[in-house]
């Protein structure tokens, strides 16, 4: 008996194109994968585990774990905080949104 694997990427791709209620879903969560994915990028650049993070902030692993899936909306001083454990510098913008 044969498996196929479906690759998550190739699957969201594929959902993009074709499904426009998983399209406008997805788009309107872009701010929150935006923020999660620029959380993992500072981590990784800092090369820190969710631990190490944790100590510098002073909180715990799971609560690190919490905020990187995207399962609670931080406050800006968690994301201040956060910023300065990986050695960055947190900087919020307002863009324009795209006329519809």
């Amino acid at each position: 008996m044969t498996t196929n694997t479906i690759k998550a990427d190739d699957l969201h791709a594929e959902n993009m194109a074709n499904d426009p209620a998983y399209r406008e879903a997805y788009e309107q969560l872009e701010g929150e994968f935006s923020m999660i994915h620029a959380l993992l990028e500072a981590r990784t650049r800092a090369n820190l585990t969710q631990a190490e993070v944790a100590s510098r902030m002073g909180t715990t692993e799971s609560a690190i774990s919490r905020l990187e899936s995207g399962r609670v909306k931080p406050s800006t001083r968690t994301l201040e905080r956060y910023a300065q454990a990986t050695g960055h510098r947190l900087q919020i913008r307002l863009e324009p949104t795209l006329a519809r």
